[in-house]
């Protein structure tokens, strides 16, 4: 599903944006581009003709730029001296010189437009999604309601029970969808860069539609971050070298999702994360702060999921608890659980199954006294497919394999011994 186009802007006031910061902007890439046609700079700044025109004749009154050729009717324009100082000026400002920002107030009214909880999420999707899982009829439906719910989803439970694993196929929920991200969006004659090709997987959109070209039509973001989360990730990133701010974490995942991995164990604390998400999460609008000091309020319009297997009550106050609508606990399997974890890995790795050979990991899991995680099937079995890798063979599961891949996954831990007297 797409969320329609967005028509061109046919004038300047159109746009939502200054005159003058696209005169710059406009100043700026014809300078670094040497010479351009006007059909390229309109390319290159993602604006109609008619408006590209008017910012040419602008320059030219000015002396800003003047023109060397004609291609195919188009002119072809360069800067002049005045122009290069100009542009240098304007360069040791920021260095912005790419698609045209779009203005706050219609990157708010847009993502409010294609909002999380629009989101058409059905117990057939859900079990779609999370069929090559092993996951009870309560957990799916607990997953279903809390996307639903467009609200925080806390995954809580030991380590190797499939937390993360649950909480990136959450991420397939999202793929039908498609939603526009703007280039960069204008706040106060400031640039902030959203689109980024790392984390925004583009896709096309439909040919021959009147399509508003500073914005690109994606899958619904899917974010991931770990250990590596720090509390200024959550603002405006200002780059001192070029001069415009890169948008924060929260406002690349808005229309989409965004996942806290590893909860606990990232550079900021669990409180410290926690407080600066306590407006966010009640009203989903979120506020980062201008070089100057000045606070704009931005969407806050996506499903937050934190994956932790460290104790929620160590981590998290009772009041903030309440403010994370679904908690879901992630333990250990059962036996037959086990068992079908244990068929489907094989079945994903091309492996013969063998019950015999399942019986006997659950016996030597139990032997290093370790309780049955959903990881382990999948883990051991590649360890028996890599082992046969190594020897050029193909790979066969029988009990000799699962012993040797056993002893290379766990830690053998050695009796403590009273020292000699």
């Amino acid at each position: 599903m797409t969320t329609g186009t967005i028509p061109t802007p046919k004038t300047i006031e159109q746009t939502g944006v200054r005159r003058n910061l696209l005169e710059d902007l406009a100043l700026k890439v014809v300078y670094l581009m040497g010479e351009i046609s006007l059909l390229d700079l309109s390319r290159q700044i993602g604006l109609n003709g008619r408006i590209v025109e008017e910012l040419f004749e602008k320059m030219r009154k000015e002396q800003l730029c003047q023109v060397t050729a004609m291609d195919r009717g188009v002119h072809r324009i360069t800067t002049t001296t005045t122009g290069k100082s100009r542009a240098l000026e304007l360069l040791k400002q920021n260095q912005y010189a790419g698609v045209a920002p779009v203005s706050l107030s219609e990157y708010t009214k847009r993502i409010a437009a294609q909002s999380v909880l629009e989101i058409r999420v059905t117990p057939g999707s859900v079990a779609k999604a999370f069929e090559d899982m092993v996951l009870e009829a309560e957990t799916l439906n607990q997953l279903g309601t809390a996307v639903v719910s467009g609200r925080a989803l806390f995954l809580y439970g030991p380590t190797g029970t499939g937390k993360s694993f649950i909480a990136e196929t959450l991420t397939s929920l999202f793929e039908n969808d498609r939603v526009w991200v703007p280039y960069a969006v204008e706040v106060d004659g400031q640039i902030i860069t959203i689109y980024d090709p790392v984390l925004h997987r583009k896709t096309e959109h439909p040919k021959g539609h009147d399509q508003d070209a500073r914005w690109v039509l994606c899958h619904r973001p899917h974010v991931l971050v770990g250990g590596e989360l720090t509390i200024e990730m959550l603002d405006l990133q200002l780059n001192p070298s070029t001069g415009f701010y890169t948008g924060p974490l929260q406002m690349k995942a808005n229309n989409g999702i965004l996942i806290v991995d590893d909860f606990g164990r990232q550079r900021v604390s669990p409180e410290e994360l926690l407080n600066r998400w306590v407006v966010p999460l009640e009203r989903r609008i979120d506020f980062v702060t201008l070089a100057g000091g000045r606070k704009i309020e931005i969407p806050f319009d996506l499903f937050l999921v934190f994956a932790t297997n460290m104790d929620p009550a160590k981590l998290i106050d009772e009041a903030f608890l309440r403010r994370i609508q679904t908690k879901i606990k992630v333990g250990f399997v059962s036996p037959e659980r086990f068992h079908e974890i244990f068929r489907r890995a094989c079945l994903g790795l091309k492996l013969a199954y063998s019950q015999a050979a399942a019986e006997e990991l659950i016996r030597i899991i139990e032997q290093y006294g370790e309780p049955l995680r959903a990881c382990y099937p999948r883990d051991i079995l590649r360890q028996v497919v890599w082992t046969a890798q190594y020897r050029q063979r193909e790979p066969v599961l029988d009990l000799e394999s699962v012993t040797q891949a056993c002893r290379a996954y766990f830690l053998e831990t050695e009796p403590d011994h009273e020292p000699a007297g």
